[in-house]
């Protein structure tokens, strides 16, 4: 969501209503982005809940983006297992990373269009994915490399690719509604035109 400059340091009611709709222990989210915002206003936000399966358990957890005038604010708190008999119960872990704005080195955004023949321009799509890299995290992919002879047998080495995997965000319509997708959308414009300069 696109928001008017906050007071400096302070968490809007829209950013305060996005974290408290998530429901996921939203005054411990809140205090750790209080704390990363360093006295700076929020001039965009997207706030994402997701729940995950992994065999019996069900784990959550919540990524929280805000864009600050020199900024990208990530914030992202989820479930810790529990540390057994006599362990404290429920935990919850939560951690912000600020990324200068001239860090951000790429920004995408993938929309999923359905039956894109009669597509209305303007419409929204059914679901859509940020990804945004700053270099803090690459992937490498290779395999062997081979040539175009079946009956070579020599090693030629590997080929593959390396990509940044920093932060990726995929928002469905389905799962979230509408105005989820719409409020990714224009966090991702926002961030693209900060980035832009």
């Amino acid at each position: 969501m696109v928001e008017s400059t906050t007071m400096p340091g302070h968490l809007s009611e829209a950013l305060r209503s996005d974290i408290e709709r998530a429901g996921y222990y939203p005054a411990v989210v809140a205090d750790a982005l209080a704390g990363a915002l360093a006295g700076e206003p929020v001039r965009a936000h997207l706030v994402h809940q997701e729940t995950t399966f992994d065999g019996d358990e069900v784990r959550r957890h919540v990524t929280v983006l805000l864009l600050t005038p020199s900024r990208l604010i990530v914030g992202h708190t989820d479930d810790q297992a529990d540390t057994g008999p006599g362990g404290p119960g429920a935990m919850a872990m939560t951690s912000t990373e600020c990324i200068a704005l001239s860090r951000v080195c790429s920004l995408m955004v993938s929309r999923v269009v359905p039956d894109p023949a009669a597509y209305v321009p303007g419409s929204t799509p059914s679901e859509v994915t940020v990804a945004v890299g700053w270099g803090a995290v690459s992937r490498v992919d290779l395999e062997p490399a081979s040539c175009a002879d079946p009956q070579c047998d020599a090693d030629h080495g590997y080929s593959g690719s390396l990509s940044a995997d920093d932060l990726s965000l995929r928002i469905s319509a389905a799962a979230e509604g509408p105005d989820a997708v719409e409020g990714a959308l224009a966090f991702a414009a926002a961030l693209s035109a900060a980035t832009a300069r």
